[in-house]
């Protein structure tokens, strides 16, 4: 009940984001209910069905992955001070903000449900033809108790990754200043550990890839999309897999990394600056963009692959599973970097107050963007080159 009336209450744009994340859940909520479909009309394509349902854990990820991202902005988590006031305290807060996502996709499966239901002619209308004939499987029974089930791993999924992303944490207390010490306080952003990790990953996943791409050629149905799922290789799936985490590891310590080349070299203000910021955000901003390198890197990855070796076109549920995971994850980006600007804000106003023009602060986060793409862009651009050279030969 808390979590409706701060709906009814919340800024219009906190409403439209959230209205977002329930669009993002009806995209994945049909995808799912698209493969029971199949399994009722096709009885004996077990494996095929279980394929299907394989290829929906990305867009159940993106969709999760943008509740989060959501949820990290909702005005209740960014003031714990005032909330707590109200009696809400750290693990309060977390379960209204898991409730509050919950709901988001909730809305978003209700419709799914509704179109589902409404192509395959269960409605007292007549079935879509082709969508509802070959792919929702219009005439064959589909159990109700199975539909909402499976729906409800939506809503689940995204709350569970909400309270997981938010639960309060255990502050270290700070050391209690001493007069003998005079060395300076460390102003430097600590560096993230995972890019190495990250590398090694994708440098595994890319040599999986190769070893089991060995002896299949293209045009032999690698990796095809859902409408065409048989004969995916294991091994190709899981390189690509361990190329994705690989990057989405290695997003913090690449953004960081963009703030070391900024301040190298005797910067001036600008340079500064830019790079300063791009080093406090690492741990805020590196994730997402990670992750949109990884879908982006899949993405071009895949349309090589295709591209060298046509195979039917893409169907419509590839359209609704590429959209959703593509939505998602350039949003998820666009929030964080929303977040970013909000976290920063006092030191933008003290700036301000010092006197640094607003054209300056203009400038140096057009440099950040800049430097984001020039470093980010080669690297996914070789990575995806290398994930589908095993595939084009």
């Amino acid at each position: 009940m808390l979590a409706l009336r701060l709906a009814r209450g919340t800024h219009p744009l906190v409403l439209v984001r959230r209205l977002f994340v329930a669009a993002a859940a009806a995209g994945t909520g049909f995808l799912l209910l698209a493969t029971l479909g199949h399994a009722a009309g096709h009885p004996k394509a077990v494996g095929d069905s279980l394929v299907r349902l394989l290829w929906c854990v990305a867009p159940l990820a993106a969709t999760a992955q943008f509740a989060v991202s959501v949820a990290r902005t909702d005005p209740a988590a960014r003031f714990p001070s005032g909330m707590a006031a109200a009696g809400l305290g750290p693990v309060r807060l977390t379960l209204l903000a898991a409730v509050s996502t919950a709901l988001s996709c909730v809305l978003g499966a209700a419709l799914a449900l509704l179109a589902f239901f409404r192509l395959r002619g269960d409605l007292g209308t007549s079935p879509s033809r082709g969508l509802g004939t070959d792919l929702l499987g219009a005439g064959h029974p589909v159990p109700l108790a199975g539909a909402l089930l499976l729906l409800s791993t939506v809503p689940l999924t995204a709350a569970a990754a909400t309270a997981v992303a938010l639960r309060p944490r255990e502050q270290r207390p700070a050391p209690a200043p001493s007069d003998a010490d005079d060395a300076p306080p460390r102003t430097a952003p600590a560096t993230p550990s995972g890019l190495p990790w990250g590398i090694t990953l994708a440098a595994a996943g890319l040599a999986v890839e190769s070893y089991a791409a060995q002896g299949v050629a293209a045009a032999d149905g690698l990796l095809p999309l859902p409408g065409r799922l048989i004969g995916s290789p294991p091994g190709v799936l899981a390189g690509w897999a361990l190329s994705a985490i690989g990057l989405v590891l290695a997003g913090p310590g690449l953004v960081h990394l963009c703030g070391r080349l900024l301040c190298a070299s005797r910067p001036g203000a600008l340079r500064l600056l830019a790079g300063r910021v791009l080093q406090e955000e690492a741990h805020r901003m590196g994730r997402p963009v990670g992750v949109l390198c990884a879908v982006v890197s899949g993405a071009y990855a895949a349309v090589k692959v295709f591209h060298a070796a046509p195979l039917q076109p893409f169907g419509p549920l590839t359209a609704v599973g590429a959209a959703v995971v593509l939505v998602c994850v350039t949003a998820s980006f666009l929030t964080a970097a929303v977040e970013s600007r909000a976290a920063r804000a006092d030191t933008t106003a003290a700036l301000r107050r010092l006197g640094a023009p607003a054209s300056l602060l203009r400038r140096a986060a057009t440099l950040r963007a800049l430097t984001l793409v020039v470093v980010l862009a080669p690297v996914t651009w070789s990575v995806a080159e290398l994930a589908a050279l095993p595939l084009v030969r």
